[in-house]
């Protein structure tokens, strides 16, 4: 499992126009579910929560995804949560407290914009927990995600990844852009200096915490056309199993073009 990140192949690449058919595919398919899970489709049952998480390296392209799988949902059925550094209150509690607040319940559907693998990451980097802690947290994470689950909650776990070189041609467009110089940040150069420290930390999280109640997913995402599509159809795949898994009966995708 720890060679899962080394070996998974950043040349996958896709054209602007297939990219474009597919994720028009993929909304269409995900706006059904969404309305089948929240009740609006016949037989109006509420399916589980689903909790979609995005974890990846600064400019990997978890914004551009995020736009895509909300952009066919109406707002009310879906809500996104960017994740940043603790608060000072936050601080005070468990590393989970925070996130209790926008779980999703039953028919409801909650993106995060990074997540509680800050944990692993970021808080390690930095040397604000120790290698005890990492581990520790790991493990309570996984019993965390363990207890969503049961209780009735999807969760679907994203890493996008990127080469180093692509990640500082990102940098360099968005440094150049005044509309996406915005995007751009001290910290953020700083990461990448630590890359290698993040690398590490990453293909541990992975390694502890990749479990079939939450398993994860890691997102080829250096050709955004191929990492956007990648993003949307593996969301509807891991979302109609676990359907499908709790007993749910999936509607038919209408017309034959959804995925399935």
């Amino acid at each position: 499992m720890s060679n899962r990140l080394e070996n998974l192949d950043l040349n996958q690449s896709m054209s602007h126009d297939d990219s474009e058919a597919r994720i028009q595919v993929a909304q269409r398919r995900l706006t059904q579910l969404r309305l089948f899970t929240g009740g609006l489709l016949e037989p109006a049952v509420q399916g589980p929560g689903l909790l979609v998480l995005f974890e990846g390296f600064d400019a990997a392209g978890k914004g551009g995804a995020i736009r895509r799988l909300t952009a066919s949902l109406d707002p009310r059925h879906v809500r996104v949560v960017p994740i940043a550094a603790p608060n000072e209150e936050e601080s005070r509690h468990h590393f989970l407290w925070r996130f209790q607040e926008s779980l999703p319940g039953r028919g409801e559907m909650t993106v995060y914009d990074r997540s509680w693998y800050g944990r692993m990451l970021v808080e390690r980097v930095e040397g604000l927990i120790d290698m005890a802690t990492v581990t520790s947290s790991a493990t309570e994470i996984v019993e965390f995600e363990r207890m969503l689950v049961n209780d009735g909650v999807t969760i679907i776990k994203l890493w996008l990844h990127i080469s180093e070189r692509e990640q500082l041609r990102r940098f360099d467009d968005r440094a150049s852009d005044p509309l996406k110089q915005w995007k751009l940040t001290p910290d953020d150069w700083r990461n990448r200096e630590k890359r290698p420290a993040y690398l590490s930390a990453v293909k541990d999280m992975i390694e502890l915490t990749d479990h079939a109640h939450a398993h994860w997913d890691l997102i080829a995402a250096e050709n955004k056309h191929f990492a956007r599509v990648a993003v949307l159809e593996t969301i509807v795949n891991r979302w109609v199993h676990d359907l499908e898994r709790r007993g749910f009966k999936v509607p038919e995708a209408h017309g034959g073009d959804y995925l399935r």
